[in-house]
């Protein structure tokens, strides 16, 4: 309980609680049409969904500094790669927040004459950007992570030949002990495979949105909700964060 407490406390994790319920909501809407459901039922669900999107709005407004702030830390990483990735993608993730801080603007009234289908397509192209730079930096990781390994394993099969412990084997062979490998290193690193995951699941959204990539409504919806639980479980149990 005290758990739970300390997690809702959190705005972050409210907001994450509301995302979770808003792509379970349009899940269930796209099931119950597929199904030949009552167009009322489907309605309301559809109506639910924006009301849980504007809610999740309201509570973003003003992280785009704590994503500043964050881009600042990552200035200091001494990795170059790291470096770049992680501080681009918390910059582009600042944009981001502020585009969707104008849409809630625009969509309560605040600010009439906002042009909505144009901002939110600025806002889908910066957290696209933010994403796909967040997964280069989880891909540089796990190579890094494959090598340090492989370096290990082969000083411990140095006594089998010049060749290693895969000269040996077919392309396609060294091809499945290379994913082998990589499966290994995610295995021993949840941190790192919970990250790449939930990007993955995030990364289909803006491509949907965007029109880059054509996926239907509901494949969409459950990718938000599998990214929005990961992202719950990362937050609840705080060493599953993937650090910096």
């Amino acid at each position: 309980m005290d758990a739970w407490v300390r997690f809702t406390a959190r705005s972050q994790g409210r907001e994450r609680l509301l995302r979770t319920a808003q792509y379970a909501s349009a899940l269930l809407a796209y099931s119950l049409r597929r199904s030949g459901a009552g167009p009322e039922l489907v309605t309301r669900l559809t109506q639910l969904e924006a009301h849980l999107s504007l809610g999740r709005k309201l509570l973003r407004l003003g992280t785009s500094v704590e994503s500043v702030e964050a881009a600042k830390r990552a200035i200091h990483l001494p990795d170059l790669t790291l470096r770049l990735c992680v501080t681009i993608a918390h910059l582009n993730r600042a944009v981001y927040l502020g585009c969707d801080n104008l849409l809630w603007a625009g969509k309560v009234g605040l600010v009439p004459g906002l042009d909505q289908a144009k901002w939110s397509q600025r806002s889908y192209r910066y957290d696209l950007f933010a994403l796909l730079l967040s997964l280069s930096r989880d891909v540089y990781e796990l190579s890094v992570l494959a090598e340090r390994e492989e370096r290990s394993r082969g000083k411990g099969a140095g006594a089998e030949g010049p060749g290693g412990p895969d000269g040996g084997l077919t392309p396609a062979g060294r091809g499945l002990a290379r994913l082998r490998l990589l499966w290994g290193v995610l295995r021993s690193n949840p941190p790192l495979l919970l990250d790449l995951v939930k990007n993955g699941c995030d990364l289909l959204i803006p491509l949907d949105r965007l029109g880059l990539v054509r996926t239907s409504p509901g494949l969409v919806a459950l990718c938000g909700l599998s990214s929005s639980l990961l992202s719950i479980v990362s937050i609840a149990q705080p060493w599953l964060k993937l650090k910096p």
